[in-house]
C-alpha cells in the first residue's frame, strides 16, 4: 500500500521556521524523485521544491528560493521528505503536498509525480 504523508504543518508568525515532513512506504522511493507543492485558497496548486533520487540534485520555485530548503533520507523502507521553511511569509499560506516521481530527475511539473499525500496546512500570520 502506497502512502505519502505529510506532518509538521502549524500556525507561525510571519519570519519564523517550521519544518515539514513527508514519510513515504509502499514502493521503492529511494529511486524516486521527491517534489513538495502548494495550494493557498482560490489558487491553483505550484511547484515549490523538488530533489532528485539520490538527494544530490534539487530545484526550487523562485518565490522560496533562499528561504526553503529540501531534503531526504532514503532509509530501508521508508523515504522522509523534508522541506525546511524560513523566513516564512504571509503568503506561504497554503496546503503543502509531498509528491513522488518515478522518473527519479528532480522535476517542476505536476504531472510527472505519480503518487500525492494528503497535505499539511501550513498557516503564516502576521
Amino acid at each position: 500500500q502506497v502512502q505519502l504523508v505529510e506532518s509538521g504543518g502549524g500556525l507561525v508568525q510571519a519570519g519564523g521556521s517550521l519544518r515539514l515532513s513527508c514519510a513515504a512506504s509502499g514502493r521503492t522511493f529511494s529511486s524516486y524523485a521527491m517534489g513538495w507543492f502548494r495550494q493557498a485558497p482560490g489558487k491553483e496548486r505550484e511547484f515549490v521544491a523538488a530533489i532528485n533520487w539520490s538527494g544530490g540534485s534539487t530545484t526550487y520555485a523562485d518565490s522560496v528560493k533562499g528561504r526553503f530548503t529540501i531534503s531526504r533520507d532514503n532509509a530501508k523502507n521508508t523515504v522522509t521528505v523534508y522541506l525546511q521553511m524560513s523566513s516564512l511569509k504571509l503568503e506561504d499560506t497554503a496546503v503543502y503536498y509531498c509528491a513522488a516521481s518515478w522518473r527519479a530527475v528532480a522535476t517542476m511539473e505536476a504531472y510527472n509525480y505519480d503518487y500525492w499525500g494528503q497535505g499539511t496546512q501550513v498557516t503564516v500570520s502576521s
